[in-house]
């Protein structure tokens, strides 16, 4: 089975029908995205397409991309580009499979059960302590080779820690994912083709770096077509410099092999389809590719840390505005810097990009949040970029100093609104997780940051500049209000009376107002401080 050739992707119509389709049929405009049995399957088609298209497309400059937006190519081109790189997407039989080790055999190791490609699977320790109290071991036994390959690459590319030896993915384990998503409606949705190929750069940009001698070979992007020792030596690792570009979309940290003789017919347990081999369990060892130095994958935003870049990855706070600066225009504070992906940074250096290309933008965020090898929680998010694209360099920068303000009020205002909470309801310090009173105050304030969001955008996308003190003044008085709600109303004011302290809620709603009215919140939104009464004008 060649994974070009098979009807393995599964996508929705835009009326709505789910389908399977091959590779070379991405471009076809009755198809509007992918409909995977599984979040994080999806999340990885997406990225498996974008890294086929980023691989194999011939594309080098800014106006032959813009035209393949408008005008995709046909199923035939797209089988012209992809047909060098045929042996890579083989899926059984022979040495080389995708995604799969080269010289492990099925009889080199104890099997595993096919569930354990599943990230979220209860591992060795789990079972044997009997903690899979939530996600329950057994629930795959058997998967549909369709299944099996989006299994293994989404474990590929996501890959959790997995005990010693075990690798974690080219962005470690878990990482965050952002591209751009073409913005459609239920009357109008917009083709899958537009939002991979928003993610996809012209080879000029792609290879800038340029490509080192010798990198050409196959196996330095897809390493699955040779033994792992032909680009690491044993104990060693692997940098950026050791392959090519490409390989940052076709990672393999871990060593697995799909037993594709112990097969069976049966019914998929993911997707409940009827197969005539059903896979039913794979080998592994450890001491795959061990990714180490600079590496940069376009899909992934980074924030400096000691090590120098790092991705990013979700978190249990979740995802929501206040991740729209550092995915979108990154952040350059002194406390922290992140730069966002280079897919999305590359699209806005473009002057009225979406003006010229017609297609209004969203950002998809997506990631699972993982402690070490446990799945805490799959995130997926979609911010809006209202134009944004339309931006020159200076208004984005303006933009990216107010909301960069806008953000430092919000975090200030809510330690002060956790700060109260806890004082109202304690009369010492309190330990524990006081978590949820954040999450609720993030959530409040959500709508009214992208009313203001919006505002600005337009302000400075049509040139008319805008008061930018008074849109951040306006801010500040809805983060004031929303405090001030939530104490009053949902956390406070919502408890049994008998169970309260009147006093102690009382000094703490006080300090609260004073808090909310101080200098300290107008400084972290860069307003200036009010003139007090008979101090002269500055």
């Amino acid at each position: 089975m060649n994974l070009l050739d098979e009807p393995w992707l599964p996508v929705r119509l835009h009326d709505g029908q789910q389908q399977w389709i091959t590779p070379q049929q991405l471009s076809d405009p009755g198809i509007v995205a992918f409909d995977a049995c599984r979040a994080d399957f999806n999340g990885a088609l997406a990225q498996f397409a974008i890294g086929l298209l980023q691989t194999c497309t011939p594309v080098a400059g800014a106006g032959d991309w813009r035209a393949l937006l408008k005008t995709p190519p046909d199923a035939a081109t797209l089988a012209q580009w992809f047909e060098p790189h045929r042996a890579a997407f083989e899926f059984e039989g022979g040495d080389a499979r995708f995604m799969q080790d080269f010289e492990l055999r099925a009889r080199d190791a104890e099997p595993n059960g096919i569930g354990g490609l599943l990230i979220e699977t209860p591992g060795e320790n789990a079972i044997k302590n009997n903690s899979d109290h939530f996600v329950k071991r057994g629930r795959v036994d058997g998967l549909c080779p369709h299944c099996a390959a989006l299994a293994l690459f989404t474990l590929q590319t996501n890959a959790p820690s997995g005990g010693a030896g075990h690798r974690t993915g080219l962005r470690g384990g878990g990482p965050l994912t952002t591209l751009l998503l073409a913005s459609s409606s239920p009357a109008a949705p917009a083709p899958l083709w537009q939002t991979l190929w928003l993610n996809v750069l012209g080879q000029q940009a792609f290879l800038a770096g340029g490509v080192e001698p010798g990198m050409e070979a196959p196996q330095r992007s897809f390493p699955w077509l040779g033994a792992q020792a032909a680009i690491q030596k044993e104990k060693g690792d692997i940098s950026p410099l050791q392959v090519h570009p490409a390989h940052v979309f076709w990672a393999m940290p871990r060593r697995i092999r799909l037993d594709m003789e112990a097969t069976g017919t049966g019914t998929c347990d993911l997707c409940g389809r009827e197969s005539q081999r059903l896979i039913r369990q794979y080998v592994t060892r450890n001491y795959g590719l061990n990714y180490k130095g600079a590496w940069l994958h376009p899909l992934s935003p980074y924030y400096e840390g000691k090590e120098g870049k790092l991705p990013l990855h979700p978190q249990p706070d979740g995802l929501g505005y206040r991740h729209w600066l550092a995915w979108v225009l990154g952040m350059h504070s002194d406390r922290r810097r992140v730069q966002a992906a280079t897919v999305v940074s590359h699209f806005l250096l473009q002057h009225r990009i979406e003006q010229k290309t017609g297609i209004a933008l969203r950002l998809w965020a997506f990631g699972y949040d993982m402690d070490n090898a446990k799945a805490r929680c799959w995130y997926d998010a979609t911010v809006p970029l209202y134009h944004l694209g339309d931006c020159g360099m200076a208004e984005q920068k303006a933009l990216r100093e107010d909301v960069s303000d806008w953000l430092a009020g919000a975090e200030l205002t809510a330690g002060y609104l956790r700060g109260a909470v806890k004082d109202a309801w304690f009369s010492a310090d309190a330990r524990g997780d006081f978590g949820f009173i954040d999450a609720t105050f993030w959530s409040r304030t959500e709508a009214g940051f992208y009313r203001l969001l919006r505002e600005r955008i337009e302000d400075l996308r049509d040139s008319k500049g805008g008061d930018a003190i008074a849109c951040t003044e306006a801010w500040r008085r809805q983060l004031r209000m929303a405090a001030l709600q939530l104490f009053d109303t949902e956390l406070i004011g919502a408890g049994p009376i008998e169970r309260q302290n009147p006093a102690r809620i009382a000094t703490a709603h006080k300090q609260l107002s004073r808090n909310l009215d101080g200098p300290k919140l107008r400084e972290a939104l860069g307003l200036p401080q009010p003139v007090k009464a008979g101090a002269p004008a500055a």
